[in-house]
């Protein structure tokens, strides 16, 4: 599923805009940033604030997201806090409530609608987005489309718009976010380990939390192979947060295999932690409404204690707290779960080697309660040293 945008870059303040859901429901409000149309499953995130790392966050993918929070883009838009290379906006759309006309940090290098009519996605403001996170919560994630300008018909015609665009179910969009060549991201200070980090949609602060504990990041497209990899000679591989079903990504799951195989110590995020999951036999499902924003409470199970992360998944794997199972590899066990549902955060196998979380210890943009995750990453890859 790649996201339909055909977005002229110009903006369109005070004209009309629609939301069109798949279930037919019709949200109308006034075009935000470009105008035009963009597809896309409408989803939508809990946070408060950091809604540029969200918009640049190539998870996003094929998602129209809608803000929960009324009030967006008071702080504008900045060259720093882009979590894509190149400040790329990865959402297929944005819908918001109340935007704020101006920027109004020292940071600012223009206004968000600035940037969104630049980048050419397409969004809508004015709406009761309040109301439109509490059907989502019941009805599910759903197919949706944003429509503006020449774009705008008949509301039938824009429902079978709508409904004509590819689901997320079974969607294999790791590959259209990952790099097309491999690249390095130093150490800073002494070099003492080096990660392949595989990048199925990874976020900028991942290579920089690895750099300042000394790490050389060789961030390789998700189509790289074990053997290339392995040429490396890696202390440790990385497996990334990304967009689309985790039940497509079979090259990268049985690299992971080889990986597991070859007793390299690996950890994986978000997207990354179905691909672990789904190399250790587990199956994976989709969520009814998935988990996105910056307060979710995630229960570690082998300490009891409690961290507030940022997450964004509409992908889970299947299992339950403190379940233990055999795999290929040893004995494995589910170690997070999500204190308000009971969603699988995290597994492990028991000798160490391996673990993932699904939600993003980089915390950008969000809290820094899992940060250590990465200093618990290199103690593995110094033991194994």
């Amino acid at each position: 599923m790649s996201e339909q945008r055909s977005g002229a870059r110009v903006g369109g303040t005070g004209s009309k805009a629609v939301l069109v859901l798949d279930d037919g429901r019709v949200y109308t409000g006034t075009a935000f940033g470009a105008v035009g149309q963009t597809l896309g499953e409408a989803v939508f995130s809990t946070g408060m604030s950091g809604y540029q790392e969200t918009l640049t966050d190539p998870s996003y993918h094929g998602q129209i997201v809608v803000a929960t929070a009324p009030q967006i883009g008071n702080t504008g838009w900045n060259g720093e806090d882009g979590e894509s290379r190149n400040d790329e906006i990865w959402v297929a759309g944005y819908a918001v409530r109340d935007p704020s006309p101006r920027a109004s940090n020292w940071r600012a290098t223009g206004t968000l609608d600035d940037e969104l009519v630049r980048q050419g996605i397409v969004g809508i403001a004015g709406i009761d987005t309040r109301a439109v996170v509490r059907h989502l919560r019941t009805a599910g994630s759903m197919k949706a489309g944003i429509f503006s300008g020449d774009a705008l018909a008949d509301p039938d015609e824009l429902l079978s718009r709508v409904r004509s665009q590819p689901s997320m179910l079974g969607a294999d969009l790791a590959g259209e976010v990952s790099t097309d060549s491999s690249y390095v991201v130093e150490a800073d200070g002494a070099h003492r380990f080096t990660v392949a980090a595989l990048d199925l949609g990874i976020k900028t602060n991942t290579p920089r939390n690895f750099a300042k504990r000394g790490i050389r990041s060789h961030v390789l497209p998700s189509s790289t192979t074990f053997a290339e990899l392995a040429e490396l000679k890696p202390d440790g591989v990385f497996l990334s947060n990304g967009p689309g079903d985790p039940a497509t990504a079979d090259h990268v799951v049985e690299v992971t295999r080889e990986v597991l195989a070859a007793g390299i110590p690996l950890l994986g995020i978000c997207f990354g932690n179905q691909i672990l999951g789904r190399a250790l036999g587990r199956s994976t499902y989709k969520m009814t409404f998935g988990h996105r924003g910056i307060n979710v409470p995630v229960i570690d199970h082998t300490t009891g204690r409690v961290a507030i992360t940022a997450q964004n998944h509409g992908f889970a794997l299947e299992g339950e707290a403190g379940e233990e199972f055999d795999t290929q590899f040893g004995r494995a066990i589910v170690s997070h779960t999500c204190a308000n549902d009971g969603v699988v955060e995290g597994i492990k196998l028991l000798d160490g080697r391996a673990f993932s979380v699904q939600y993003h210890p980089e915390s950008a943009a969000g809290p820094h309660d899992a940060e250590y995750l990465f200093d618990q990453f290199v103690d593995l890859m110094a033991g194994e040293k």
